[in-house]
């Protein structure tokens, strides 16, 4: 049952209580109409210090209802209107002193009229019980409403991040269903060649040559213990084990971004290698963060490579953020400092700051980035809260290496994963998150503008194996999280 269903259902259960105190008041209105005369002595030993006291004396003359009987001629009188004008002869009996209830019994007989007439007026009043009731319900109902209507808006949000993840994983997801279909065509019995296979399997699908021994290895032990057989068994038993490992290396992990205190300055410090997507990514997390509400600076930081400095620049225009910018050849820790200083005179809360690609290997550049990060550490001690590796997921095995060389030379703290939907490579991830055990932060899904998500390790993997996962599937903690969540 999804959120929407759960509120709803509880949004239905409140209403029934409430007829519940209707038919209550109903039932005791009902009572009272039945015994009118028991409700007006009721109503009289209430009054007794009220103004109306001169008439309760008529109370102890009980024994004289059997009068009551000649009442019903007094409906037809028209003229029990003016028995409201009797309140003023009660100011009489005040002077008089209350000895003398028998007198105003013999004088007063029409007082039953006002007993019958109370209960006219009960009648009313029982009539408009059920109206506050109604009001009272109106009221709990409107703001459930606004709750039901936030969940409302809040589910197609959610479906729409789960429609990008599932169209940017369409490649890696076919392609490693393909893998799994060619291993089991000429499937004959689960022997060592077997496993032999899955292990080429996996590493083809860039998972990692660790993670594939490691699951090859686990899945001997599970096709023991359940004695599978069957080709459909093991195919699925080796998807619960990719989620299944790929859930217990992530138990640790921290996916957020980090900022600062609220009224400090951010800073994002964004490395990789050349072509990996760097200033397009900064470009997609700068129009992310002003949706956010985010005040942000752009650092222009690649002073080498030609037109970068005008990349950025363009998409600062696009995006609507100014970009620090030195002239091309200059020293990029100059420009880091200078975006430093205007971040914190005009108060801008984050700081994005853009790098010259470098390959791993290459130790000058690499303590360049050293001296770039030293500048904005020096400025403000916190800074920077994340220092981000951008990955292209179409180098496959080549963006593990590029990462495991930035992780011994600089303090990352986070990937950024650009080109999945145009790679065949997802399993990526998995490598990252087991070899490295470097979260990932944000992912490309596509070109466009709103294409750079946050990372979400359910989405992701239900849209790795989405066209597996079929049936009762794994029945791992992330399958439930992430059914749910479609849901």
């Amino acid at each position: 049952m999804g959120l929407f269903d759960r509120i709803k259902k509880a949004f239905t259960l409140e209403p029934e209580k409430e007829p519940e105190n209707v038919d209550e008041q109903a039932t005791t209105a009902e009572k009272e109409a039945d015994d009118p005369a028991e409700k007006s002595t009721e109503k009289l030993d209430d009054s007794t210090g009220e103004t109306d006291s001169g008439e309760t004396p008529e109370t102890p003359e009980t024994p004289e209802t059997p009068e009551t009987p000649e009442t019903p001629e007094t409906p037809e009188t028209p003229e029990t209107p003016e028995t409201p004008e009797t309140p003023e002869t009660p100011e009489t009996p005040e002077v008089p002193v209350e000895e003398e209830p028998t007198e105003p019994v013999v004088a007063e007989t029409p007082t039953p009229v006002e007993t019958e007439s109370e209960p006219e007026v009960v009648e009313p009043e029982v009539t408009a019980a059920p109206e506050e009731a109604v009001v009272a319900t109106d009221e709990p109902t409107a703001t459930e409403e606004t709750t039901v209507a936030d969940d409302v808006e809040a589910e197609p949000v959610q479906a729409a991040q789960t429609e990008k993840y599932d169209q940017g994983l369409e490649k890696s997801r076919k392609t490693f269903g393909q893998r799994l279909n060619a291993l089991f065509a000429n499937f004959r019995s689960v022997d060592e060649s077997f496993f032999d296979d899955v292990e080429e399997m996996l590493i083809e699908a860039d998972v990692g040559y660790e993670t594939a021994m490691k699951i090859a290895d686990e899945l001997r032990e599970e096709v023991k213990l359940r004695n599978v057989k069957k080709p459909e068994a093991v195919s699925q038993a080796i998807v619960e084990k990719l989620v299944d490992l790929y859930g217990q290396e992530g138990q640790q992990e921290d996916n957020e971004l980090h900022f600062a205190p609220e009224g400090e300055l951010t800073v994002f410090l964004f490395v990789g290698v050349n072509g990996a997507g760097k200033t397009t990514s900064i470009g997609k997390c700068a129009h992310q963060l002003e949706k956010a509400g985010k005040k942000v600076l752009l650092a222009a930081g690649d002073t080498f490579r030609a037109g970068a400095i005008e990349q950025l620049q363009e998409w600062g225009r696009r995006v609507s953020v100014p970009v620090v910018a030195n002239k091309a050849g200059s020293d990029p820790a100059a420009v880091a400092f200078d975006a430093v200083k205007r971040a914190k005179e005009e108060n801008f809360d984050v700081l994005l700051v853009d790098t010259a690609g470098r390959l791993q290997n290459n130790v000058n550049l690499m303590k360049e980035l050293e001296k770039v990060k030293r500048v904005i550490t020096r400025e403000i001690s916190s800074a920077p809260q994340e220092v981000l590796l951008v990955l292209d997921a179409t180098t496959g095995q080549n963006a593990l290496v590029q990462a495991k060389q930035f992780k011994s030379t600089t303090d990352v703290t986070g990937i950024v994963l650009t080109k999945l939907d145009g790679s065949a490579k997802g399993g990526i991830v998995l490598a990252v998150r087991t070899e490295l055990h470097l979260p990932v932060k944000m992912v490309g899904l596509g070109e466009q503008m709103n294409d750079l998500q946050l990372f979400d390790p359910n989405r992701f993997v239900y849209g790795l194996f989405k066209d597996i996962i079929v049936g009762d599937g794994p029945q791992s903690e992330i399958d439930t999280d992430v059914s749910q969540a479609i849901k």
